[in-house]
């Protein structure tokens, strides 16, 4: 009998009215394991209930509190990265040093958050006018919701909530139903380390549940990160009910190679950036855009280390790329390897039929090199979220500029030179939130925002860092005057001006 992943509202666990269920996979056996709950509109509304009763005593907590419990939980999360980490290789395949890497990088957002008596601090101008003073200072929105893929099932819904506890909003979080484990074994940390019932809640479930947030009347704001045709759903149906949105949306990231770069080191981040995690990061790099002379050199080295990666079950010590989430994920990714061979691409190193002695039921696909892409051709336009690297050619610095700002995606990207006039000319030119210069993932520390450009996000604000503050936050200006019994009111009918 599989076990059954209930929601965490108000304090515990429960089944609610649920009574659909979603069959959650071992990638690595292709073995159901377990089966979660997924929540009807009534299970939505007993969450938003559960955190909308919380909100007055948490939004009126002090700030020395609320950091007290920032800085626990800081601690029971670093005490249980191990058991955390091998519920995500579990349930996403991801191998154990890339999962325990991801609850490190949500670990720097707790992190963040325990600042934040500093980050909320407002300002104060004295005698603004004869007598009168102002000052400004934030409060928080209300009850706020998560929506969270599942690549990322510890740290991207850390990206969320550690700033919108910590300012002072209740929480409620709809994490994937491929891996929905992560979110419950948080909610419990969170418990541990003090916060109260009802301020961090949990629930499970698909579209139903997704919509049933995004119209919820007392719900204040909406975070999302998946893929750009649902983020734009997100932020256009959340946006009509009146709620402040972050949508973060797909990526198709490309690092430019130049003919004066180290092809070695290139090559071997090129592979990391590529296959680490299957490819199903939002920051992996999926286009390799080789410049002039760089071409043969680059391809001479990427090919071999390509074929080096050892990929295996996540818990096995020696794998350094596991399979993807599902069957049908790694169907797509097949499908389109096989669109690009149709379409004129050379398959430089295939991935496909992959087989793992021991694991042969698995969701295995190999680290796959598509060279000579064009950017008309399938590979190239879809987002394959997959162990696959399309390698294109562009003359120069200019034109792949040009290529990488025509494409709909404005995520993250990257450049391997030796040039610094190259890399500036580069970073200055390139129309995308995030760039690395020799760096292929250019993650944002947690005390900087994350974010893209053009169709890779939906709304104003990136998450975590100053951002995620602003957004979980608004402000208040007060004017005040606190004149003597006996002065003379100056009451006019004219505009008020400082004098």
């Amino acid at each position: 009998m599989a076990s059954t992943i209930e929601h965490w509202i108000g304090g515990s666990t429960t089944a609610g009215r649920s009574n659909r269920r979603a069959p959650v996979y071992n990638p690595a056996t292709g073995a159901q394991q377990a089966e979660v709950l997924l929540a009807e509109p009534a299970d939505v509304d007993a969450a938003v209930s559960a955190a909308r009763a919380a909100l007055p005593g948490w939004a009126d907590t002090s700030l020395s509190k609320r950091t007290k419990i920032m800085f626990e939980f800081r601690q029971v999360l670093n005490q249980n990265i191990k058991e955390l980490a091998e519920m995500i290789s579990d349930e996403h395949g991801k191998v154990l040093s890339d999962a325990a890497g991801e609850v490190q990088r949500g670990l720097e957002v707790v992190e963040f958050a325990c600042g934040i008596p500093h980050l909320l601090k407002g300002e104060y101008s004295d005698q603004a006018s004869t007598g009168v003073d102002v000052f400004s200072f934030r409060q928080p929105l209300g009850v706020v919701a998560g929506i969270t893929p599942f690549n990322f099932p510890a740290m991207v819904p850390m990206w969320m909530y550690p700033v919108a506890l910590a300012c002072g909003n209740t929480f409620v979080l709809k994490p994937s139903e491929r891996d929905p484990s992560a979110a419950n074994y948080v909610a419990r940390l969170l418990a541990e380390a003090g916060l109260p019932e009802g301020v961090f809640n949990v629930v499970h479930g698909d579209k139903v549940a997704v919509d049933a947030l995004l119209d919820h009347p007392d719900i204040a704001a909406v975070s999302f990160v998946g893929s750009t045709p649902i983020a734009r759903y997100i932020h256009d149906r959340a946006s009509v009910s009146g709620k402040r949105v972050q949508a973060l949306g797909g990526a198709k990231n490309h690092a430019i190679v130049l003919p004066d770069a180290d092809m070695d080191f290139a090559s071997d981040h090129l592979s990391a950036a590529a296959f680490g995690s299957a490819g199903e990061r939002c920051m992996a790099i999926s286009a390799a855009v080789v410049v002039g002379e760089a071409a043969e050199p680059l391809m001479d080295a990427l090919v071999p280390k390509a074929k080096a990666v050892r990929v295996g079950a996540g818990r096995d010590p020696q794998s350094e790329m596991g399979p993807v989430v599902t069957a049908a994920a790694r169907e797509r990714i097949v499908g389109l390897i096989n669109s690009g061979e149709e379409q004129g691409a050379k398959l430089a190193v295939d991935g496909r039929g992959l087989t793992v002695p021991g694991y042969e039921n698995g969701f295995f696909v190999g680290p796959t090199v598509i060279d000579e892409v064009r950017p008309t051709m399938d590979v190239y336009t879809e987002e394959i979220f997959g162990p696959v690297l399309s390698v294109l050619r562009a003359d120069d610095v200019k034109s792949a500029i040009e290529l990488i700002n025509a494409n709909p995606y404005g995520n993250g990207t990257a450049i391997f030179t030796n040039s610094g006039e190259a890399a500036r000319t580069f970073m200055r030119g390139v129309n995308v939130g995030m760039i690395g210069i020799n760096v292929p993932i250019p993650v944002p520390m947690a005390y900087y925002s994350f974010g893209g450009w053009k169709n890779s996000l939906f709304g104003d604000k990136h998450v975590h860092g100053p951002e995620g503050v602003s957004f979980y936050t608004r402000g208040k200006v007060v004017t005040s005057r606190w004149p003597h019994v006996t002065a003379t009111s100056n009451a006019s009918l004219q505009f008020p001006t400082a004098t």
